[in-house]
């Protein structure tokens, strides 16, 4: 049973961090490009970073300087470090699961919440 598991949401201050995690369980993790998307509320989801298999990574405009994607093969784990967060930044937080390969599925994660708020 393939999982994503999303941890290190919550509440936090304009100016305050986040680490987020997400746990894959189920793929065979290297076969994956890695992502955090976010949503909210009336809002379309949408890109927040990705990372390749072999660890190149983008990201959106709006949190270019900000947020950065890791992940480590190893343990199966991709994260987002949050940094400098705007009250703008509240959402729900997706991890996803890109596939490399056309026969694979991807992956949703079922989100966290992050709410930037005084």
């Amino acid at each position: 049973q393939v999982q994503l598991a999303e941890t290190g949401g919550g509440l936090v201050q304009p100016g305050g961090s986040l680490r987020l995690s997400c746990a894959a369980s189920g793929i065979i993790f290297n076969m994956y490009h890695m992502g955090w998307y976010r949503q909210a509320p009336g809002d379309q989801r949408e890109l927040v970073a990705r990372i390749t298999t072999s660890g190149s990574t983008n990201y959106a405009d709006f949190v270019k300087g900000r947020f950065t994607i890791s992940r480590d093969n190893a343990k199966k784990m991709v994260y987002l470090q949050m940094n400098s967060l705007k009250p703008e930044d509240t959402a729900v937080y997706y991890c996803t699961a890109d596939p490399t390969l056309a026969r694979l599925s991807g992956y949703w994660g079922q989100g966290t919440q992050v709410t930037v708020s005084s």
